[in-house]
């Protein structure tokens, strides 16, 4: 390389690093602010993920203690002082309320706990819909045979998270109206269906053949 090519290499070295030099001074304080964001932001997700984390464990534990009453009717009283932070955990708190409401024969207080979950559209759909299940299927609802079967179809579709629980029950009902062969074939189809867990298989299988059916179609 001659001497005047060299020279020209270092003419643009330098007037590169002037041009960055000359950028740095104009926006050099965007890549710090940039920083300070990306720093901040990283520093406030962690404080927010341990603040939600030491939330949760509080409320944990405050469910634990209050299960740890020895009568049931205890544990409604203690559930129900628990302030829930989110519509999820009210409604978590809610349908444990319900569970213990019943144990303690506070069926009214039961019903009302369930009813509130199914009915509040802040809280998320699988709440709703497995607060709505628990109080169709509750033997003391007071709800009629028609009012049963009308939730409990609305929970069968396609797609829902409980239509084969909700299949079972109204196979229940169809039991409990003497339609025997509707029952039946019912139950087979829960039997047939490939998403049916091993315990609800079981179920329909015994349920079956209490029935006097077999578990083929014939």
């Amino acid at each position: 390389m001659s001497d005047t090519d060299s020279f020209i290499d270092e003419v643009t070295e330098e007037v590169r690093r002037d041009r960055l030099f000359a950028l740095l001074k104009r926006y050099g304080w965007l890549a710090v602010l940039l920083v300070l964001v990306l720093v901040g932001g990283a520093a406030w997700r962690e404080y927010a993920a341990a603040r939600d984390r030491a939330a949760a464990q509080a409320l944990g534990d405050e469910i634990l203690a209050a299960l740890d009453a020895d009568e049931a009717a205890a544990r409604v009283d203690a559930l129900a002082a628990i302030d829930a932070p989110t519509p999820g955990a009210q409604a978590v708190l809610a349908m444990l309320t319900a569970a213990e409401a019943g144990r303690a024969d506070e069926n009214d207080v039961a019903a009302q706990s369930l009813e509130a979950v199914a009915a509040n559209g802040d809280v998320p759909e699988i709440y709703r819909e497995i607060a709505g299940f628990k109080a169709l299927s509750r033997p003391d609802s007071g709800l009629s045979v028609e009012e049963r079967r009308v939730g409990l179809e609305a929970l069968a579709v396609p797609g829902k998270p409980l239509r084969l629980l909700a299949e079972e029950q109204l196979a229940l009902i169809e039991i409990e109206e003497g339609a025997r062969d509707e029952a039946v074939a019912r139950l087979r189809r829960i039997i047939e269906d490939s998403e049916t867990s091993t315990g609800l298989r079981q179920r329909a299988s015994q349920l079956i053949v209490s029935l006097g059916g077999t578990l083929e179609a014939g």
